[in-house]
């Protein structure tokens, strides 16, 4: 039996990945925080490395005989204060795994990246992103690399919290005119895809677009949870763009603010994509929203 080794792991999509490689008869490896041991309780048969990404000194060790390392750490939100920076998380943690990967003489590494990714990004995260990916094409590993548009599921950020607001707030908020389109994928998917991707010899050198088969404006989204949750009838205010942005410029970089101009940006921006490749090279069947949404929201 293959073992794979996992950056991330702790994270949502994390969970996700080390569940399909279970599925798919993988031994895993966890690279984990001191402190994050906890959040993969459930998962007794997986071997824990204690470790951080940015200090990689003695990992080649652990990955030692592994058939491949799976990178999934990633930010969507800075702390400055904790050394907490996209240009460290993203690149320069990349970098730091590619390097162990190479000294441990492990050839293959699969890399999470994010759909919209690319050089001329005015978000930082996606030029980061885009730098990761630079470093990941540059090295001598056999790479496959996976940009997901939103990713959704039980315990993810975005469409968990829209249906908390849409099941208690009376009026839901919608920032600028709500057509921004998004295509969203169910989290199993994503982690079917970079499982697949182990024992799929295509996919080396090649770079996936990953999202749902249908586009949807983000006010269609909000009726599409609000119909999975029995609410079918979701009343939104449009809370202007530019009202928005000034608050930001000036709180965003506090903690408890619920946005940054990072993010803000981004939630401007269309974020689709084709994304028939990866469906087609590994043999995934694409699922309507409604569909994903009746299994991460089953009725009572």
């Amino acid at each position: 039996m293959q073992r794979i080794f996992v950056t991330g792991a702790t994270g949502f999509v994390g969970h996700a990945v080390v569940r399909a490689l279970l599925h798919h008869g993988f031994l895993v490896r966890c690279l984990v925080r001191r402190g994050s041991e906890a959040e993969l309780r459930g998962f007794e048969s997986i071997d824990r490395v204690p470790g951080d990404v940015l200090k990689p000194e003695g990992l080649a060790e652990a990955v030692e005989g592994c058939a491949a390392v799976i990178h999934l750490v990633g930010i969507i939100r800075e702390h400055r204060a904790r050394g907490i920076t996209f240009e460290r998380l993203h690149p320069l943690a990349t970098a730091n795994m590619l390097g162990v990967a190479h000294e441990a003489g492990v050839k293959r590494y699969v890399h999470m990246s994010a759909l919209g990714t690319r050089a001329d990004a005015r978000a930082r995260y996606h030029r980061t992103k885009w730098e990761a990916e630079e470093v990941v094409r540059a090295s001598a590993l056999e790479w496959t690399i996976f940009r997901p548009s939103i990713i959704y599921g039980a315990g993810d950020e975005l469409v968990s919290m829209l249906a908390r607001l849409v099941r208690r707030a009376p009026v839901v908020p919608v920032l600028g005119s709500g057509e921004t389109r998004l295509q969203p994928i169910a989290v199993e998917h994503v982690a079917e895809g970079f499982v697949r991707a182990l024992r799929a010899p295509v996919s080396v050198g090649q770079t996936y677009e990953v999202a749902g088969p249908a586009t949807y404006r983000f006010v269609e989204l909000l009726d599409f949870i609000g119909a999975a949750i029995g609410r079918p009838r979701v009343r939104k205010v449009h809370v202007p763009l530019g009202l928005v942005s000034a608050a930001t410029r000036a709180l965003g970089w506090l903690p408890f603010f619920p946005v940054t101009t990072d993010q803000l940006i981004m939630l401007g921006e269309d974020n689709v994509t084709d994304p028939m490749r990866f469906y087609t090279d590994f043999g995934i069947a694409p699922e309507s929203l409604a569909a994903g949404l009746k299994r991460m929201f089953p009725a009572p």
